[in-house]
């Protein structure tokens, strides 16, 4: 038989958290090494899809000679895309 709290995300998150917060205690908290990874991992998240969309759209306005017609929409989009990629990722880890 299932309560109405075991259905509830924020009783969810709660029991979650806590259980980070044990885990944490247990193993001590992260080395300055690994937060640099981190930092590094996430500049790359962000400036990849960007330069992505830089260079393809230079070279779509190259081949039909449209100015920035196309750099400017896909690096919009790339800026979008790898600030959604880091979000996701900073939630997961």
């Amino acid at each position: 038989m299932t309560t109405p709290d075991e259905k509830d995300p924020l009783v969810e998150q709660t029991r979650l958290r806590r259980a980070r917060e044990e885990e944490y205690r247990k193993q001590g908290g992260h080395s300055i090494a690994s937060r640099l990874v981190q930092i590094g991992v996430l500049g790359w998240i962000i400036v990849t899809p960007t330069l992505l969309g830089i260079f393809i759209g230079r070279w779509l306005d190259r081949l039909f000679e449209t100015g920035i017609f196309w750099t400017g929409p896909l690096l919009i989009a790339g800026v979008c895309l790898g600030g959604w990629s880091a979000w996701k990722w900073m939630n997961n880890s």
